[in-house]
């Protein structure tokens, strides 16, 4: 084989199965994300719907409370009030599939606006399609003070069985269960749009790569036929460009994700919380106080609160919205804040701007992830008390210098391990893409991450490859 054709193979072989690999990361990445966002969004979904049970039980049960609360010697009887407050209960509702519903503890129905055949009939002994003692399992939960039940009912718009979420509550001193629900095929529907919008943005990022690929493999083997020492510097210089592209990508990706998270479901969950916070404000300026209804939503807030920051914090560990909108310097300050007093650890952030420097989208990222690869690090090895997190602005060059006082650990052992060094090597490779440097000092009581980037140099080559 003439050398032409070996150097041509040499060049073919490697750039084909790195751009697999390249497309087989993406992949996974992707996939990974999706499904970490339909976890998440299930979870908060689900979540909301609960809460929102809760509240049209709540309300439902301050509709009836007025006959349920009189005291025995008023004017009407025992069976009148029980009479007006199923009527009440009737003229409830949510949509054509939202309604209420109430049984005795013993099983039979007595107010169902939806099927109305059901009213009068014991239904203890009814099973669902797979034999599940549905209206027990209501009365069961009911029984414990209330809560949710997943089971299987006839849907009133499509008149076919379909999976429900209800929650009951009791009414011990009539013996009746009351409650509601949602069917589940709303929340699988919009989980399932999800994924399908996923799985498009996946096949779409797996197609461009495939096309950069052929457009790659096209112009080697034009240049091929006239191999020399440049052409090998110019395909490196595309490896590292379409390297950059994929990073860039996902944290595209990432940040579309923490938009969605933000700007939807965090939206949503607010709006339920406001909701809720009315609702309790009008219950303590009631003039009869109800403090088991008080107590339930003051809990729902409070599960509501933690649901939301959780939200929160997915939505600012996928992107920061602080890098975007005040720089470099905030978003790391924000972060050595946020690693601060974990396990022990004291993290100061010190910052000199010696320029009016606006430091490129693509510096941003780089620099801000590696000094939260390098803090969580610390958090999780090296054992430290204190950590400095120092970024340095000056006209020719950003430099970003992350130290603790850890027990320190072999840089070139990390670095040249199969199977360790992971984040280090990223570290570099990310720096690589933009012309810079990273430089480990590491010993007992020291450790020193010093990354670099020349401005003049990194900045043009983002305006030409991005």
């Amino acid at each position: 084989m003439k050398l032409k054709a070996k150097i041509f193979l040499l060049a073919i072989v490697p750039f084909a199965v790195a751009i697999g690999g390249i497309e087989y990361g993406v992949r996974q990445q992707a996939t990974t994300l999706a499904q970490a966002q339909h976890e998440t969004t299930q979870a908060a979904y689900l979540s909301s719907k609960e809460i929102e049970l809760r509240h049209y039980v709540e309300i439902a049960k301050s509709a009836i409370a007025p006959y349920y609360d009189a005291p025995s010697n008023a004017s009407q009887s025992d069976e009148q009030r029980r009479q007006l407050a199923l009527d009440a209960l009737q003229k409830l509702d949510f949509g054509q599939d939202g309604y209420f519903f109430v049984y005795t503890m013993h099983g039979t129905s007595l107010m169902h606006p939806r099927q109305p055949d059901l009213v009068g009939r014991d239904l203890w002994l009814m099973r669902d399609p797979n034999g599940a003692l549905t209206i027990q399992a209501l009365i069961k939960e009911a029984s414990r003070g209330g809560g949710y039940v997943r089971y299987v009912w006839r849907r009133p718009s499509t008149g076919k069985l379909a999976p429900k979420l209800g929650y009951v509550i009791p009414l011990e001193r009539w013996g009746w269960m009351i409650g509601t629900g949602i069917y589940l095929e709303d929340v699988d529907t919009t989980l399932a749009r999800i994924d399908a919008q996923a799985a498009s943005n996946i096949d779409r990022t797996a197609t461009w790569i495939g096309v950069i690929a052929l457009a790659a493999l096209a112009i080697i083997a034009i240049c091929g036929a006239v191999l020399n020492i440049s052409e090998h510097r110019s395909a490196d210089v595309k490896l590292k460009r379409l390297a950059r592209q994929v990073v860039e990508s996902q944290e595209q990706e990432r940040a579309r994700l923490s938009r969605e998270l933000h700007d939807g479901i965090s939206q949503m969950l607010v709006s339920v919380k406001l909701l809720l916070e009315s609702a309790l404000l009008r219950f303590e300026r009631a003039p009869t106080r109800e403090p088991d209804a008080e107590a339930a939503l003051s809990t729902s807030l409070s599960r509501l609160s933690g649901t939301l920051r959780e939200v929160r914090r997915i939505s600012h560990a996928l992107r920061p919205a602080m890098l975007d909108d005040l720089g470099l310097a905030a978003a790391l300050e924000q972060l050595a804040r946020e690693f601060d007093g974990q396990d022990g650890l004291e993290v100061r952030f010190e910052s000199t701007i010696n320029a009016k420097t606006s430091l490129p989208d693509t510096v941003n990222t780089v620099l801000f992830r590696i000094a939260q690869e390098a803090l969580s690090n610390i958090a999780r090895h090296a054992q430290a008390t204190r950590a400095v997190l120092a970024l340095d602005i000056a006209p020719h060059a950003v430099t970003l210098a992350i130290t603790d006082n850890g027990r320190g650990f072999d840089a070139h052992a990390a670095l040249s391990g199969p199977t360790s060094g992971i984040g280090l090597r990223n570290m570099r490779e990310r720096l690589d893409t933009l012309g810079g440097a990273l430089r480990i000092d590491s010993q007992l009581g020291r450790t020193e991450i010093l990354a670099s980037v020349p401005l003049p140099v990194a900045a043009p080559n983002m305006e030409e490859h991005v």
